[in-house]
């Protein structure tokens, strides 16, 4: 090209018409170029412009890029060779890779050292990846969580008019990052931080690969966001969703799938599964519900109490689906009266200043915006999910139930996971101990109390 700068390509010729060319993303002004040697010219030195400083700049781009060229040439020229002697094909995707070789753009495994090619490459492989199951594919939610993050990062590159590579992923990125998802996305705080979380796995990937991370990466994706007191049904409020009356036959299947979900302790996808199939009677005559979590792959065995058969003396409930699930919970909590202020986050459409848009009576939005978690004080029942069936459960038998009988249930790995599911700490189960101590010692200082009695003839 005659214009200025003009692209460097190399040109591999292999004979019997066989020409290759590829670019090399360099450039030069083609005035200082010679074609004739494929090289940049050398510029001139006189006495006049020898010390100058312009003379000495051109100088040295031009012991630059020369060096550059003819790594180039000879590492081309090395893997040509290498390619003859063991077979392998060379074409214009051999040409392209091996002159990103050279220059580290991508490593000898072929993963390029950019951060959407990362997240692609898990993407691609998530079918051989191991997962937390101990099997082979990663789950629908991880797939989810990287499909959204390489959306949002391609995003994110167009408004900074930059390609990002792996290694430029640092704590002035994070700052830069977050702030971009936050303040121009509206993005809660604790979901712009999972993205910084789910990058820095992306860079720790890459790495496995041989590309280069920056040495900071280890501070990056640390913060967590705050913290809310999980949001469950208390036992008094159990009784009041039972006695609150329903004329729609649909609430009524609805609150018998909620009440039967906070009895059995399980996922509302894994709950609304349930068939007649599942509720069986072993050889001693125990009656028990036996599933497989879709998330964990666990099997749970579950005893049928009596309070579980009073809840499906008429039968189970008909199915549903999750969203519709989901909505008649909050309008039955609504009509028992759980409705106290409390904190948390809820799904909302915002406009562009990121403020709430009403809806109007038919409960539709009044204008087009964007759905965002926002964080504030809620009616309670705007808060309820299928999911408070699971914490409901959980919550209700701690300090009831052993703790791992619970966990057989609910399927949490570690006693540390399941206080933290229902916002307990190591102080509260130290204070469970302590109390058991305290029973303990009670009983064992309690005086006996004996009668004298007269000898018996």
């Amino acid at each position: 090209s005659k214009s200025n700068p003009a692209e460097i390509y190399l040109r591999l010729s292999l004979g019997r018409g066989k020409d290759l060319q590829r670019k090399i993303d360099l450039s030069t002004n083609p005035k200082d170029w010679n074609i004739k040697k494929g090289l940049p010219i050398e510029p001139k030195q006189s006495k006049l412009n020898s010390l100058t400083e312009n003379y000495q700049e051109k100088l040295r781009a031009y012991n630059d890029l020369s060096e550059k060229l003819r790594g180039l040439k000879d590492s081309i020229f090395k893997k040509l060779n290498d390619a003859n002697s063991t077979g392998v094909e060379v074409t214009g995707d051999w040409l392209q890779f091996n002159i990103d070789l050279h220059f580290g753009r991508v490593s000898e495994t072929s993963i390029s050292e950019y951060v959407i090619d990362s997240i692609q490459n898990i993407l691609d492989t998530s079918a051989t990846r191991k997962n937390g199951k101990g099997s082979l594919g990663l789950s629908k939610s991880r797939l989810n969580s990287y499909n959204s993050l390489i959306k949002i990062f391609k995003e994110f590159e167009i408004c900074s008019k930059k390609k990002y590579k792996v290694k430029d992923i640092n704590i002035p990125f994070e700052s830069e990052f977050l702030k971009w998802l936050i303040n121009t996305k509206r993005y809660s705080n604790g979901y712009a931080l999972k993205k910084m979380a789910d990058l820095k796995t992306v860079c720790y990937d890459a790495e496995t690969f041989g590309i280069e991370t920056h040495p900071q990466i280890k501070k990056v994706g640390t913060a967590k966001g705050k913290s809310f007191l999980p949001v469950y049904l208390t036992p008094s409020e159990l009784e009041k969703i039972k006695g609150v009356d329903l004329y729609r036959e649909s609430l009524k299947n609805a609150r018998k799938w909620l009440l039967l979900g906070c009895n059995i302790g399980q996922r509302g996808g894994d709950l609304l599964q349930l068939t007649k199939d599942n509720f069986v009677t072993r050889n001693n005559g125990l009656e028990v519900i036996e599933l497989v979590q879709e998330k964990t792959n666990k099997a749970v065995t579950i005893p049928v109490l009596e309070t579980t058969k009073e809840i499906l003396e008429t039968g189970l409930p008909y199915k549903i689906s999750l969203q519709k699930f989901n909505d008649c919970i909050k309008e039955i909590c609504q009509k028992a009266g759980i409705n106290q202020m409390v904190e948390g986050t809820k799904i909302c459409m915002i406009d562009e200043e990121g403020n709430i848009i009403p809806k109007d009576e038919n409960g539709n939005y009044i204008k087009k915006g964007v759905k965002r978690k926002i964080h504030g004080n809620y009616h309670k029942y705007d808060l309820l999910s299928s999911h408070t069936c699971r914490r409901s459960f959980a919550t209700n038998q701690y300090g009831i139930l052993p703790t791992p009988l619970i966990m057989k249930i609910t399927a949490h790995s570690t006693e540390k996971m399941f206080l933290k599911y229902i916002g307990k700490d190591s102080l509260d189960y130290a204070q469970q101990i302590a109390d058991f101590y305290e029973l303990q010692a009670l009983k064992s200082k309690k005086e006996p109390q004996l009668n004298l009695v007269k000898k018996a003839n």
